[in-house]
């Protein structure tokens, strides 16, 4: 499936190639603001096997992250833990603190509403890629 087949199967754009954050992805991505008041949410699409890095959301009160899967089949993993798949309608509550990745299944693309959640001196830590082989474990 392409970008276009793919854009057809869902409500929010696919968007534009996420050129800013590439560094933090292996594979392509892509990404559409939907809200830039009151809170962040934008539609990120990864094409299949595409993944971002392991990553913390800091914040001294509050923060965090929401995802809200909008299409395509993907997989959200904490540090520790196993991977969880997701579908169109999944929710995941990611609180502030937490290392995580999220992106697409082998063969599937895969589209969430990523929301940041309002913090006190909140960021993003971006660590270590997500190798082929923790990959592979975790959507197996």
């Amino acid at each position: 499936m392409n970008k276009a087949e793919y854009q057809s199967t869902i409500v929010f754009p696919v968007g534009e190639p996420n050129d800013a954050y590439a560094k933090y992805f292996k594979g392509q991505s892509y990404l559409a603001p939907v809200s830039k008041n009151q809170v962040y949410i934008d539609n990120v699409t990864f094409e299949p096997r595409c993944r971002n890095n392991w990553h913390i959301h800091h914040a001294t009160k509050g923060g965090g992250q929401i995802l809200v899967c909008v299409g395509g089949e993907g997989y959200y993993q904490e540090w520790g833990k196993p991977a969880v798949k997701m579908k169109a309608g999944d929710v995941v509550n990611i609180p502030a603190e937490v290392k995580h990745w999220h992106g697409a299944g082998k063969d599937k693309w895969f589209s969430h509403l990523a929301v940041e959640v309002p913090a006190e001196h909140g960021k993003t830590e971006w660590c270590e890629p997500v190798s082929d082989k923790d990959y592979e474990i975790a959507v197996k």
